[in-house]
């Protein structure tokens, strides 16, 4: 998150150039995202703390508002 935090990217960030810069693959990624996004997992929806979209085949990620403000809360980013 605070990788997304730092980046003023308004179209959101690549999975694999994010996944790139933080030294993992993109899959690994994706899951962890999935944590973190509004997805349901296990019963349960994620905080919704972070956003993907799809482009064609192209997957970006950026942070949510509430995921802003959390990472102000953790970060001070």
């Amino acid at each position: 998150m605070r990788e997304l935090a730092q980046t003023n990217a308004p179209q959101g960030v690549s999975i694999p150039r994010l996944g790139k810069s933080l030294g993992v693959s993109a899959s690994a990624l994706m899951r962890e995202i999935a944590h973190l996004g509004d997805a349901v997992v296990g019963g349960q929806p994620g905080p919704g703390w972070i956003k993907l979209a799809q482009d064609d085949t192209r997957w970006r990620a950026w942070l949510t508002e509430s995921g802003r403000q959390q990472c102000e809360v953790w970060h001070g980013v």
